[in-house]
């Protein structure tokens, strides 16, 4: 299947999930309803949201010819089979990986994570009911053996497993990570609205989601609180809201001071990595120092606000925007 095939397969995908193609248009719905019953993080909004965005960002055409301009991807390819292990905690948040994989002209083995294996492959049923050909570069399977290189996603402790037995082949390995802001204090209320996206989108389980703030010292976090509560109806998700009670229970048998404007618990905490429903905050004397080091931390997707990515925009990557900073392509091309 040559280049401008693939890219034309791709847009037909985004009219898919955009729900813009008619003959398509009962299947997916069923799909999405089917994702949204197995896993009761992706609600309604949020799986529109999700694939909406995959739409707009990933498979518009001038996009995907200018992205595939940038590698100077050659024809014919040599294919290799890419064995490609998805995590869950979003709606297709393995998507980009299937992407790089299809569009370098290379054979997908993608193994699903069991809360997010209804999507992917309903998109992928249904073109290939019009594109045959797409059946021998995408495959679903529950076992990664004989791939000639991995893409592999997780936890720091299965990224463990995945070194283990991928590690003799060429392979990529993610880990936890997460996204921080940094304010300066100044910050309005579009912005802080913004910032709001940042950390509440898909209930903050995304990598690119902000779990931590760094602001000044004499912070006044009022306008903060009262920006996160655009978000208050996640409050009355189930379980957002036994997430909630449950770290807000502990702060208080601890004794630990917070604050809370009924919908997140915010916390003192130098760790980045915060639960579901609280944000950790920490205090900086020297924008400057706290926003360098940053740098050094290999935990961090994003950075949002000073001298970082606009807020708002952190759950809304391009397809140049690798995740852990690899660039997947190219190592796609290295095969």
């Amino acid at each position: 299947m040559k280049l401008q095939e693939r890219i034309e397969i791709l847009v037909e995908a985004g009219e898919i999930l955009n729900g813009n193609a008619s003959e398509y248009q009962e299947a997916w719905q069923t799909a999405l309803q089917t994702a949204s019953n197995r896993n009761k993080w992706f609600t309604d909004g949020f799986l529109e949201l999700a694939t909406s965005r995959i739409a707009k960002e990933f498979l518009e055409k001038d996009k995907l010819e200018n992205w595939a301009r940038h590698y100077y991807l050659d024809e014919p390819v040599q294919i290799k089979t890419v064995g490609i292990v998805m995590a869950g905690n979003i709606p297709l948040v393995g998507f980009h990986d299937f992407l790089c994989v299809f569009i370098s002209g290379h054979r997908a083995v993608c193994k699903l994570s069991s809360k997010d294996d209804v999507l992917l492959k309903a998109m992928i049923q249904l073109l290939s009911d019009k594109h045959p050909e797409l059946k021998k570069l995408v495959e679903f399977s529950e076992r990664l053996n004989g791939c000639d290189a991995y893409i592999a996603t997780g936890s720091d402790n299965s990224a463990r497993y995945f070194e283990y037995y991928f590690g003799k082949y060429p392979s990529v390995i993610r880990r936890n990570r997460t996204s921080v802001a940094v304010l300066t204090g100044k910050e309005n209320e579009e912005e802080l609205n913004l910032l709001a996206d940042d950390i509440f989108m898909y209930f903050g389980l995304g990598c690119r989601n902000v779990t931590q703030i760094l602001v000044p010292v004499h912070y006044d976090f009022i306008p903060l609180l009262n920006s996160l509560r655009r978000y208050s109806w996640c409050f009355d998700h189930p379980k957002y809201r036994n997430n909630y009670d449950y770290q807000l229970a502990i702060y208080i048998m601890n004794n630990r001071s917070y604050m809370t404007n009924d919908c997140v618990v915010l916390i003192e905490d130098s760790g980045p990595f915060s639960a579901i429903g609280t944000l950790h905050y920490a205090f900086y004397k020297d924008i400057e120092t706290a926003r360098e080091s940053l740098n050094h931390l290999d935990t961090i997707q994003a950075v949002v606000g000073y001298k970082g990515i606009p807020f708002g925009t952190s759950q809304q990557p391009g397809l140049m925007d690798y995740a852990d900073g690899i660039d997947t392509m190219q190592f796609l091309l290295t095969l």
